[in-house]
């Protein structure tokens, strides 16, 4: 099977194209802005003409779309995100390849959720930010193409790789800049917002089962389990040995136990083994901030994946963890 990664310098498509790369039916071509790219090309500012002539000599079997930007402004967000898509759409619509199209979306379509439902793919999209925005207008795109097509709405991925800039990766590093300094504090916020974390690894196991299915539409791709940032936050300093106090800025800070001490259960919801946690703060919740504009609550419904697709997620958010720290713990 041929196929064309779009986008695979990005965090999503390295592990896709690892993914593809090892199996020995897949002959892969990569396309992008990178030097990891086979071919150089930029999806936002480049012609469908010239994808096109592009598509009739690889004749691939399937795209893979995992191109595009989660920060900018608007108009950047919907160059990369929305008008990258169309050129997509455009040029395999021209082509005669007649490749199935795997779009990778996110859960940022959707918005906020009701706390303590899980979101499916019946759900009415309600994107509360630029980006959601963006990403949805590039999913309507794909679905009123005619193309053979599956959009995966993929939750929030975690494991190695994670940038910086994400929740996760930015519990990693303020806890290694505390260790690094010696310091018994680390000041976070936002630690109440619940998410949905589903493993890189996986999700490119998804990319790989949707681009062998007949499935078409939306399909998310989450962990079916929304778990407490604070949560994740306690599991990942006992992961890293930090015994000292994880601060919540907009909550009254709350001491982790040390070793040889109580440790609490986490959260039925998180699906974590026990660990130092950081308990919930007394009185009216915090207002947290959400750039991602997906609200306090995002859980997926994941059982169209399992029973269109055959997929299920492996890796539990703990081993997750770990691997987002040990990068974080080599850093410099």
């Amino acid at each position: 099977m041929r196929v064309l990664l779009l986008g695979p310098g990005g965090y999503l498509g390295r592990y896709v194209a690892e993914h593809l790369i090892a199996d020995p039916s897949v002959q892969l071509t990569a396309l992008g802005r990178g030097d990891d790219a086979d071919v150089r090309f930029d999806l936002s500012t480049g012609s469908p003409g010239a994808l096109t002539r592009f598509l009739n000599a690889v004749h691939p079997g399937v795209v893979i779309n995992c191109a595009g930007a989660t920060r900018g402004d608007a108009r950047e967000l919907t160059r990369q995100n929305t008008v990258a898509v169309a050129t997509i759409c455009e040029s395999l619509r021209r082509s005669g390849c007649g490749a199935r199209l795997v779009q990778v979306g996110c859960a940022a379509e959707y918005g906020p959720s009701h706390p303590g439902t899980s979101t499916s793919e019946s759900a009415v999209p309600r994107p509360g930010g630029p980006y959601g925005v963006s990403k949805l207008a590039a999913t309507e795109l794909v679905l009123g193409s005619g193309l053979d097509a599956i959009v995966l709405r993929v939750f929030s991925p975690a494991g190695p790789g994670t940038p910086t800039a994400s929740p996760l990766g930015r519990l990693a590093d303020a806890v290694r800049r505390a260790m690094q300094s010696g310091e018994n504090e680390v000041r976070l916020s936002g630690l109440g917002v619940r998410r949905d974390f589903v493993d890189v690894r996986d999700v490119a196991r998804a990319v790989h089962a949707a681009s062998l299915s007949a499935a078409q539409g939306v399909v998310n791709i989450g962990s079916g389990r929304a778990v407490r940032l604070r949560d994740a936050a306690a599991v990942l300093a006992r992961v890293a040995g930090f015994d000292g106090t994880l601060h919540e800025t907009d909550a009254p800070p709350v001491r982790i136990p040390l070793p040889g001490g109580g440790e609490p259960p986490a959260g039925p919801a998180a699906g974590l083994p026990a660990a130092p946690a950081v308990a919930p703060a007394a009185g009216p919740p915090s207002a947290y901030p959400y750039p991602d504009g997906c609200g306090a609550w995002q859980q997926a419904d994941v059982r169209t994946a399992r029973d269109r697709l055959g997929w299920r997620p492996r890796i539990g958010l703990e081993e997750s963890l770990a691997d987002i720290w040990m990068e974080a713990a080599c850093r410099v």
